[in-house]
């Protein structure tokens, strides 16, 4: 139990459900904003393995020289200046965080991109966040072609799925995929850009890092909000550092920094996988394996065997279709110790199936993009999966409110309001919409039921948003690489 003064537990009953080691709050002023956040991982965890993605792995410190160069390529080549935006196409390969933590050394705003968004989808994005520059997948770059004949974007970056693979190897898989596969679709892009050549054009002392503060936007996170409309969140450094060090601070205490292995298969352009797993595993010194496709069931129960992940998180389809899969019953779970979930309610037949199987329980939270990804955590010393969402991360308060806005008594429903440093800012050039969901009080209106016993422990009772709404393009479900069959969907 944490030890609380007896006034915040009247405010915040919900601290005594904190394990020790888990702060009531966070402390911002620790980073400047997100580059320095990189910077001091680098220091810390420095040959460590950062990410691994299909047979790739980058340290911490390559992932801090890397994303420096290419940051340097973005001033310096493409002229773009602090307050810019740029748009990331691309699905869990170890070009985003590169792209990503460039982005933000050179003080550019990150427009997430569904990578399987139509042209036309594609189109009302960039119209509405108007990003200078692109960085995509080759993939997908016959849709941004196709979006581009109606939209300006001064710059395409084009990463391929092989280049930073060994070169030999390199060049067979771009032969299989390209030639034998057919997997990328013609383009042509004038004037595109290659990623690696990008991010190999300047040496690490180029980049002139401009200041940042933690209230400068970092991302226009794009959801469906409240009303199911497209818009986007727009989140500061200080927003996002806010989620990663609550999230990272419940876990703190059961990580073994360097010890670590999560595996991440929730998409990295989404505020679950962004910011909740893979910069939480950033500030813990954790080894991050990148999942391309998460529905390619037989890929990911051979990540599960090659990489003996100690962290995992899901929802509840994905954990549904690993249960069903003969060889994922047969494999060793003795090193997964921790399984989160979110996205859509857990069925509590899963959640036994899955325990009994792996001897871990699904331990479940609940977030938007709106508060950059969890809100509320189940504490990390759960032993059983009790359909509950946990309690509110250090730094944040929950209320239930009924019809006329008042706070409900303990264990009665009303809509879950959300205060704290998570909350965004607004939804990007939309005040009215912004005015619907976001109080003077500074509380967020999720528009989502739950109920709040005398604990501070949070069950939702009806769920308007799904967090995790997933299409996932036909070439990955297709593609082998190396030993790994991926199956058609």
């Amino acid at each position: 139990m944490n030890i609380s003064a007896p006034e915040d537990l009247l405010s915040r009953p919900w601290l005594s459900e904190y394990p020790p080691g888990v702060p009531a709050d966070i402390n911002l002023n620790d980073y400047a904003n997100l580059a320095d956040f990189l910077e001091r991982a680098a220091t810390r965890y420095d040959e460590a393995v950062a990410y691994h993605s299909l047979g790739v792995e980058f340290s911490y410190r390559q992932l801090d020289t890397y994303s420096r160069r290419l940051a340097a390529y973005f001033q310096q080549d493409l002229r773009l200046r602090k307050g810019d935006r740029i748009a990331l196409m691309m699905p869990n390969v170890l070009q985003y965080p590169v792209a990503l933590f460039a982005a933000l050394r050179a003080g550019l705003v990150v427009v997430n991109v569904n990578p399987m968004f139509t042209a036309p989808e594609l189109v009302a994005l960039i119209e509405d966040a108007r990003p200078r520059a692109i960085v995509v997948l080759e993939t997908f770059a016959a849709t941004l072609q196709r979006a581009l004949k109606t939209t300006p974007v001064e710059t395409a970056i084009v990463a391929r799925i092989a280049e930073l693979q060994p070169f030999l190897r390199s060049l067979i898989v771009d032969y299989v995929v390209r030639k034998k596969k057919k997997h990328v679709p013609a383009w042509n892009i004038p004037g595109s850009v290659k990623f690696r050549e990008a991010m190999l054009a300047h040496p690490i002392g180029v980049l002139r890092a401009p200041v940042l503060s933690r209230d400068d936007i970092a991302f226009l996170q794009y959801t469906g909000g409240t009303t199911g409309a497209a818009k986007a969140a727009v989140l500061t450094h200080g927003n996002v550092l806010a989620e990663v060090l609550a999230a990272a601070a419940c876990m703190a205490p059961f990580v073994r920094p360097c010890a670590e292995t999560t595996l991440v298969a929730l998409p990295m352009y989404h505020a679950a996988g962004l910011f909740c797993q893979c910069l939480s595993a950033i500030q813990l010194g954790m080894k991050a394996v990148l999942v391309i496709n998460p529905r390619d069931i037989p890929a990911l129960v051979k990540d599960f065997a090659t990489h003996k992940p100690s962290w995992f998180g899901g929802l509840n389809t994905l954990f549904n279709a690993l249960l069903n899969n003969a060889t994922f019953q047969q494999l060793d779970f003795s090193a997964l110790r921790y399984t989160l979930a979110g996205g859509t309610a857990t069925q509590p037949i899963v959640a036994e199936r899955w325990q009994a199987l792996t001897g871990c329980a699904i331990l479940e939270c609940y977030g938007l993009s709106e508060v950059a990804g969890a809100a509320t955590v189940t504490p990390m010393t759960r032993t059983h999966f009790d359909g509950c969402i946990g309690a509110p991360i250090p730094s944040v308060i929950v209320e239930i409110r009924d019809a006329a806005g008042a706070v409900a008594p303990f264990g009665e429903p009303g809509e879950i309001f959300i205060k704290g440093p998570i909350v965004m800012q607004g939804y990007y050039n939309q005040p009215e919409e912004t005015a619907k969901v976001l109080g003077e009080d500074g509380f967020f209106a999720t528009g989502d039921i739950g109920v709040m016993d005398d604990r501070g422990v949070i069950k939702i009772v009806e769920r308007k948003k799904d967090m995790v709404l997933e299409r996932f393009p036909s070439w990955l479900n297709r593609l082998r690489f190396p030993n790994r069959r991926i199956c058609d969907s």
